[in-house]
């Protein structure tokens, strides 16, 4: 229940403003369960199929289902109790118990079961043609992040993206390939790492920008994302906000007056300030005229009020526990595997 209901909102702003698509509408209790087998594309497979030819998924660990198995770093989640609720109760890289976003999306709108990593070499010609995800867990949109843990910057996952169109114009053919782009949806979601792993965290950024500096620098590296993937052939896109940083438990953790571990745990108001303002600069960027172009699709995704509702009201929305992660303690969310930390915060 508790991973239908956090993704819930977001995946209604995706289908309705990005996808533009008629499906069965999902609440909170009628949702699939996350720890069934049986996943919602076959629950819906009567339902109307979807326009949208494949989703594209860059980002971080929000959005990764697994790319990190492949990269040479410490932050992975490919073992349990990771993925106790995904089908076979396998682990396989996503910083859940279950599915992410991005997989109940696909799933909802008749597209295929989930979103697998692009770089996963056994993936098939078909699964590639119906989208895959670049995200890495721990990036973000400041090159700077993702080197603080050697993960994929986005402009690695966009170099991935362009090396997969030039693999379907060889598998496929140039038009079917601007076919499937064209008509593709793109989801993008990041920023967090930027703020807890590298601009409240360390000295580099803040000695350079002050923060509503830093949050115009992340928009602009997010906005150059864009770009380059509108030249690309992209027109539809889904761009998630932040979260209510005050309330992840790495946060509280570290940023806490009282640094009992044991104390009762409470949003960080002025962390939480952070975020909403920086979405509230996003959203309204871009609502911009730059992304009003006839065919070009741009929807905000609002995370930020959903997420701060469940936390101030946990027993309204079915949960029991709002401070401590599936996989995690409540303190810093890691999981230790080998006696090595291999895994954190679900940024």
């Amino acid at each position: 229940m508790p991973d239908v209901v956090r993704s819930c909102d977001i995946i209604r702003v995706l289908i309705i403003c990005l996808l533009t698509i008629k499906t069965r509408s999902v609440s909170s209790t009628g949702a699939p369960q996350p720890d069934k087998a049986t996943f919602a594309y076959e629950d819906h497979k009567g339902a109307k199929r979807s326009r949208v030819s494949a989703i594209f998924v860059f980002g971080d660990s929000t959005v990764d289902p697994g790319n990190n198995n492949f990269l040479v770093t410490e932050v992975k989640s490919n073992f349990p109790p990771y993925g106790h609720s995904f089908m076979g109760g396998r682990p396989t890289g996503r910083f859940t118990d279950g599915r992410l976003v991005t997989d109940f999306i696909a799933s909802y709108i008749g597209l295929k079961d989930y979103i697998p990593p692009y770089l996963d070499p056994t993936l098939s010609l078909e699964e590639l043609k119906t989208g895959v995800s670049f995200a890495s867990a721990a990036s973000g949109y400041d090159p700077l992040t993702a080197t603080l843990t050697n993960v994929l910057p986005i402009s690695s996952q966009l170099e991935y993206f362009r090396e997969y169109k030039a693999k379907m114009e060889k598998a496929v053919g140039k038009t079917e390939t601007d076919n499937i782009i064209r008509n593709s949806a793109i989801v993008i979601s990041a920023g967090t790492n930027d703020f807890i792993l590298n601009y409240l965290t360390l000295p580099v950024r803040q000695e350079t920008y002050s923060i509503s500096e830093y949050q115009e620098f992340l928009i602009s590296q997010l906005e150059q994302l864009l770009q380059a993937l509108i030249e690309e052939g992209a027109r539809k896109f889904g761009v998630v906000g932040l979260p209510p940083l005050g309330c992840l438990p790495f946060v509280i953790t570290l940023f806490s007056k009282d640094h009992h571990l044991f104390a009762a745990q409470e949003c960080i108001d002025s962390l939480s300030l952070v975020a909403k303002t920086y979405n509230d600069m996003l959203r309204n960027r871009l609502n911009s005229k730059r992304y009003q172009l006839e065919g070009i699709k741009v929807a905000y995704a609002d995370i930020y009020n959903p997420a701060y509702s469940i936390v101030q009201n946990p027993k309204k929305f079915g949960f029991q526990e709002v401070f401590e992660g599936c996989c995690g303690t409540g303190i810093i969310e890691y999981t230790q595997r080998k006696g090595r930390i291999t895994s954190y915060l679900n940024p």
